[in-house]
């Protein structure tokens, strides 16, 4: 079944979806957006591992320092650039933020090193790139393990370590140093003409700063708030339903190119005595927003075939925390994801 079809399951789930939205705390809203026609400073850097009409793998870019391109992996789950030293020779020459701490709560594993401050290039397969002001970037000079890590094993001489996390509202999960400062795609050395900093993740590779040109098209926009400290914004609000479960379960929504799989967390009335990892078969539907303004995003049944379909699906089965889901790359399989870090938007364009 193609993927157009897929969505057209869409409207029955509906008004499931449109009750359990109310529940969403906050004002988030579906809407026209921001005005990005006086915006032109804007590249798209193709993935170094781009193939033609799928996304199929965790998206490659170019990273350097000022020498020959890293092949890095680019995370909107996290935020910030993370680096081995053996990549970086004579890092402590460079002005020093400090001890460097990052979580990544998919596979367990804990960056440490310090936050070094320098200028990035951001490399696309043809050849594009874009450079950004000195921000901080994280030197690893050691690797830890949480108990519940996956394919980690602690040294004190990391090697092939380079991530670009370009993500969001992140220092809730364990990343409490991933503020926007950290975010590559957010400090984009300015040209001679206005930029709007943010971004626009697509199947084949990304927009850097948005324009009058990249937005054009179908985007469904949803504003967010500002997080408790005034620092970044608040996840996007989302809502899931399980084999049609009303009403459904609602938190956020984190788009995560930096994985393959789903990982979701419900309470125990909307898992109906669903755990681990979900069956093929097993209905799943997210929605975006919240309140009367919240829309269906996407459905798909667990091991489907659709491209937007994850790898596979695990659950997580708590009462005591918010619904969540991590949608994996495959999303952007169906929807370009927009995340305008200057306004506070985020933004989905059907494919």
């Amino acid at each position: 079944m193609s993927f157009r079809l897929r969505l057209s399951r869409l409207p029955a789930l509906l008004p499931a979806m449109a009750l359990g939205a109310g529940l969403v705390a906050g004002p988030a809203s579906a809407q026209q957006g921001p005005d990005y026609g006086p915006f032109r400073e804007g590249l798209f850097l193709r993935y170094l591992s781009a193939v033609p009409e799928e996304i199929d793998a965790v998206p490659r870019i170019g990273l350097s320092f000022g020498g020959h391109p890293l092949r890095a992996v680019i995370d909107s789950g996290s935020t910030g650039i993370v680096v081995a030293a053996e990549f970086v020779p004579g890092f402590e020459q460079y002005p020093s933020q400090g001890p460097a701490r990052l979580t990544y709560s998919s596979s367990g594993r804990v960056m440490v090193g310090q936050w070094t401050v320098m200028p990035v290039t951001l490399t696309g397969r043809e050849g594009a790139s874009v450079t950004t002001d000195p921000m901080p970037v994280l030197v690893v000079t050691e690797v830890q393990c949480l108990d519940y890590a996956r394919m980690c094993e602690p040294t004190t001489s990391p090697r092939n370590i380079a991530m670009v996390g370009v993500g969001f509202a992140r220092e809730g999960d364990s990343q409490s140093q991933s503020t926007p400062d950290k975010n590559p795609l957010l400090h984009v050395a300015r040209g001679e003409g206005p930029r709007r900093q943010g971004y626009i993740l697509t199947r084949e590779g990304v927009h850097v700063g948005l324009t009058a040109a990249n937005t054009r098209g179908p985007f469904r926009y949803l504003k967010l708030e500002r997080n408790a400290d005034g620092t970044d914004w608040k996840p996007t609000p989302a809502c899931i339903a399980l084999n049609g479960m009303t009403p459904p379960a609602c938190g956020s929504v984190l788009v995560d190119t930096g994985v393959s799989v789903m990982y979701m967390t419900v309470p125990p009335v909307q898992a109906a005595g669903a755990q681990g990892t979900l069956p093929p078969g097993t209905p799943v539907a997210v929605s975006v927003g919240a309140g009367e303004a919240a829309f269906p995003l996407y459905s798909f049944a667990v091991g489907d075939g659709s491209p937007v379909t994850p790898s596979a699906v695990h659950l997580r089965v708590a009462q005591d925390r918010p619904a969540f889901v991590n949608t994996s790359y495959h999303l952007l399989n169906g929807f370009d994801v927009l995340y305008d870090g200057e306004g506070g938007y985020v933004g989905f364009r059907p494919r």
